[in-house]
């Protein structure tokens, strides 16, 4: 049961049927119909009648076999025929021609198998303002095109009107929408806390979507917003356990009024704290102080990180902070460069993020192609100018970013990230025969430089199938949209703002 559900109409299913494997194992794809529209047989049906047989059912072991196996561990290798065998949410076994004995199979021919993506920084929230602001840029600089902007148009007017209802909606379409991508793991960051309902309704979408989610615990506005003091209760409440599939941060904006306080709840609470460091917003001197006064520690993640000074990335790097770059909206929306070689050159822990999806899609193929595609163009310059210059990036370095190094900026290295046997199982089957990548003749390029979000074949969540042949299973994603498009049209409506689909 979720939030949608709705006891006096018990004809319409659960949307969010976290049931759906159990129920297509025990008695096959018919008995996922009604999840279908108006009793059409579905694509989501189809996809589900073609699960091999046993999976999904308690105690069954599975090998996903045969296919280029991208491990991101270098102790374990990569293989260009090979197996990975789970066993209940972990993964037990990487290597070539794993013998399973019982265990369901799925044939990964043809595929690239990989760790699912990371994302460090994604306001979910916004969901229902997906381009609204795809020109936009942070602030308001005074020019007639810029008027509407991040700061005044989505912060200070639309994220005002939010309910707990909007924001359920939108976490959860946001997280269902990503998994359809390949990212198992996101940090929202969640800025619509007016409320400790408020707060429970993110909560809840997170969870309803069924993947790795941490939950971004920052600010809220209005008489019944409880930031940061609700700390402690969100986290007794909901996050009492480390052995489950979300956990907490907390955020400590510092340019907000009070941040100290944020900080401390945090960290007496044990969580890292993240925040926002923009040049833009003139931050390098608050920062630099926090840096020169030892408040720094390898809890933080900074997101961003444009326009700091040297001193205050040295603050950082000695700190062991880690580093969040959403490159595409660092370049779209004028928070300055991304800086990317800053963090490379301090050998600083970084990952990749996607930050807001009124501007910017959210998928991780875009995130890592602009990633190497701008930290070549700045070495390809100073190259051709006779300067000295860098490394260029290769395409496994961004896969790193985008995998394994989200997975230590959240303090999930040890669970996630990687193909290793003890790790959990968020494993990505990549279609390599695909018309827009075959033939394969390089795994990681391939990834970075030809695949998109269409690519994703199938995902994997703690050793659960997720989506299975290009279909999402377990949601009723034609209901889910109509929610999130009568959210859209509230929203809209009770900021003020006129929806003009050609502005």
């Amino acid at each position: 049961m979720c939030r949608l559900c709705n006891p006096k109409t018990p004809e319409l299913p659960c949307p969010t049927r976290r049931d759906f494997m159990k129920a297509s194992a025990v008695a096959g794809a018919a008995a996922t119909t009604s999840l279908a529209m108006g009793g059409a047989v579905s694509a989501q049906e189809t996809s589900a009648g073609t699960l091999p047989e046993g999976l999904g059912q308690p105690g069954r072991r599975i090998l996903i076999k045969g296919g280029a196996v991208l491990s991101m561990d270098d102790k374990v290798g990569n293989f260009a025929a090979g197996d990975v065998l789970i066993e209940g949410t972990k993964i037990v076994e990487v290597g070539a021609n794993i013998d399973a004995g019982d265990a369901v199979v799925v044939d990964a021919a043809g595929k690239i198998v990989m760790p699912g993506f990371v994302d460090t920084h994604h306001h979910q929230f916004e969901t229902a303002l997906r381009s609204q602001l795809a020109d936009g840029i942070l602030i308001n600089d005074g020019r007639p095109g810029n008027e509407s902007n991040y700061y005044e148009t989505i912060l200070q007017k639309f994220s005002m009107v939010y309910r707990p209802e909007d924001v359920y909606i939108n976490e959860l379409f946001g997280s269902i929408a990503q998994l359809d991508a390949g990212v198992t793991t996101v940090m929202d960051v969640s800025q619509i806390h007016h409320s400790p309902e408020h707060s429970d309704a993110a909560i809840e979408g997170l969870r309803d979507a069924g993947r790795r989610s941490v939950f971004g615990y920052f600010e809220g506005w209005g008489d019944r917003a409880k930031y940061p003091q609700d700390a402690a209760r969100i986290k007794q409440q909901y996050f009492s356990s480390d052995d489950q599939l979300m956990t907490m941060v907390m955020g400590g904006e510092i340019y907000l009024p009070g941040y100290e306080e944020s900080w401390k709840i945090g960290r007496e609470l044990g969580l890292p704290i993240a925040l926002h460091v923009v040049g833009t917003f003139g931050m390098q001197e608050t920062f630099d102080k926090l840096g020169a006064d030892g408040m720094f520690g390898s809890d933080n993640i900074f997101i961003h990180m444009t326009g700091m000074s040297e001193n205050g990335w040295k603050y950082a790097a000695d700190a062991g902070a880690h580093i969040s770059l959403a490159v595409p909206i660092e370049m779209h929306m004028r928070h300055g460069t991304p800086p990317i070689q800053q963090a490379i050159d301090l050998g600083m822990s970084t990952s990749l993020s996607t930050d807001v999806e009124c501007t910017m899609t959210a998928d991780f193929f875009t995130q890592m192609r602009s990633l190497v595609t701008l930290q070549r163009m700045f070495v390809n310059e100073k190259a051709l100018a006779g300067q000295d210059y860098p490394d260029l990036m290769p395409s496994i370095d961004a896969i790193k970013m985008a995998t394994l190094g989200g997975a230590e900026g959240l303090k999930l290295d040890g669970k996630i990230g990687s193909l290793t046997p003890g790790k959990e199982a968020d494993i990505l089957l990549l279609d390599a025969e695909a018309i827009n990548v075959a033939p394969l003749n390089n795994v990681p390029g391939a990834v970075v430089t030809l695949m998109e979000r269409n690519n994703v074949d199938t995902v994997f969540v703690a050793g659960q199938v997720k989506k299975w042949k290009g279909e999402l299973l377990g949601f009723d994603v034609k209901r889910l949209r109509q929610e999130l498009e009568s959210s859209r049209d509230y929203l809209f409506e009770a900021a003020g703002i006129e929806r003009n689909l050609f502005a």
